[in-house]
């Protein structure tokens, strides 16, 4: 990623300069109640030429963790940059939040529509928007997500493997995990690495919860990598990492032999060995009780926290060979 030399950046159609602060708009279609829905675009620029840093969140409505991110980020004044311009979208999916709901009221997954079309569905064109009127000037995003269907991701960066650029970045983020994961067909991530621009995306808790420690882990590896950029105001300090990130290039899903009740007895970041006993699937009648255990031995990444599973259903992400 090189320095952008840009006295001014394009963003919604509007002119932002060196020095300036703007908030712009980012509005696609009125409720159906004809309300219209602004979300805002928190634009800070110094006066200084560096990096344009797009932060975002709430690409699924129900990822409310990723919201709450940005949230601090503003709130505390990070998005203030030593150089260079950060770019706040704090809610994507606005539709999709109003109502917790992973989708747009279309049905559609704004992450299966990229890069959009300005006359497709309403997902569509807010892809559409995003890929045209908001990243052109952009030159690395972080994206913040959680994990879906009442499973709670322990924190993790997700990138492609064979990028150095992106494993440097990875590593000074320092989440506690570093996934290598492939570009999803028409997602986000797949239409940014497409037109050049590196991201991170970040993992971490459930949707529909907010988790103070997921939070916390997100905003220091913001912080670190905004200090590395060279962006980080001074007078944020930025906490030494203790342990460097574990870097996985597989994992499998652990599934649900029975359905049934179904309590983990292990959380997310343990290491764990191959015959562990994970949880429990117990019938709502007292008759039996089946435990769970490791198939192999390797990190927990993701807990199905789900009281009740059946057959086939996900309950526990395992690492099963590491970088």
């Amino acid at each position: 990623m090189t320095d952008s030399q840009k006295t001014s950046i394009h963003v919604l159609g509007k002119e932002i300069r060196e020095g300036e602060r703007c908030e712009l708009r980012f509005d696609v279609a009125n409720l159906h109640t004809s309300s219209s829905v602004d979300v805002p675009v928190i634009i800070e620029r110094s006066k200084k030429p560096g990096p344009v840093v797009l932060i975002t969140g709430g690409l699924h409505g129900d990822e409310v963790n990723g919201v709450e991110i940005v949230r601090q980020i503003i709130s505390l004044g990070i998005n203030k940059p030593k150089r260079g311009t950060i770019i706040c979208l704090p809610v994507i999916n606005v539709f999709g939040f109003i109502n917790l709901t992973r989708e747009f009221p279309d049905g559609r997954d704004l992450n299966r529509v990229f890069p959009g079309t300005k006359k497709g569905s309403l997902a569509s064109r807010v892809a559409y928007k995003l890929v045209n009127e908001v990243i052109p000037d952009v030159d690395f995003i972080m994206d913040f997500h959680t994990g879906g269907a009442g499973r709670f991701n322990a924190p993790q960066i997700r990138i492609v493997k064979n990028d150095p650029e992106l494993d440097h970045l990875a590593q000074v983020f320092n989440a506690p995990f570093v996934l290598y994961s492939k570009n999803i067909k028409k997602s986000f991530r797949n239409v940014t690495s497409k037109l050049g621009i590196p991201m991170l995306l970040f993992e971490g808790g459930k949707s529909n919860h907010i988790d103070p420690q997921i939070s916390a882990t997100a905003v220091e590896g913001i912080k670190r990598t905004l200090k590395h950029l060279d962006m980080l105001s001074t007078k944020f300090k930025v906490t030494r990492p203790r342990k460097k990130p574990v870097f996985i290039l597989t994992s499998r899903w652990q599934r649900a032999n029975f359905s049934g009740m179904f309590k983990a007895i292990i959380t997310v970041n343990s290491l764990v060995s191959k015959g562990d006993v994970l949880g429990h699937i117990t019938d709502p009648y007292g008759k039996f009780i089946h435990p769970v255990k490791a198939f192999n031995s390797g990190y927990i990444i993701n807990v199905n926290e789900s009281p009740i599973v059946y057959q086939g259903d996900a309950l526990f992400h395992i690492t099963t060979k590491l970088k």
